[in-house]
């Protein structure tokens, strides 16, 4: 009987169920040292970018997007699936909530989307991150999700 070899691709994808109002979802990239970080401590819930070779916390965040109020939410009291999904080289992280995209960060390119467009400054960070739009793209998403499966 002959067999049949199956390749099998590791997807690394965090997770955690929650109330709005209260959530900390930290997800370590398989490439170091990067980490991204779903949070909500009350009125919103943000999501991060971070280098954990960083010496401190705050130098520790590369980026932050605001990912809803809890206010402006439908339903708060309804539990959500936070999920954190890796890309094959770990330098792309893309947040879901209950299966919908929401942030996508890309290391090596040092941008960062989301669906609200915000926060927004002026000036790029001097490290190199493109903080002057947050603006969501469709398309990053559909190359991120093709590059999973291809």
């Amino acid at each position: 009987m002959p067999y049949i070899l199956i390749a099998c691709t590791l997807f690394i994808m965090d997770s955690l169920t929650f109330t709005p109002g209260r959530a900390f979802l930290s997800s370590n990239s398989p490439s170091p040292p990067w980490t991204v970080v779903f949070e909500d401590e009350g009125p919103a819930g943000y999501f991060y970018a971070c280098d954990r070779s960083r010496e401190t916390h705050d130098a520790a965040i590369l980026d932050a997007m605001l990912i809803y109020n809890v206010s402006s939410l439908e339903d708060r009291e309804r539990e959500r699936l936070a999920s954190v999904q890796w890309s094959r080289d770990g330098l792309q992280a893309v947040l879901y909530l209950d299966g919908t995209a929401q942030a996508l960060v890309d290391f090596a390119a040092k941008i960062a989307v989301c669906r609200s467009d915000f926060p927004n400054f002026l000036d790029d960070d001097p490290n190199g991150w493109r903080r002057q739009s947050h603006a969501w793209s469709d398309e990053a998403l559909r190359q991120f999700e093709a590059a999973l499966y291809s």
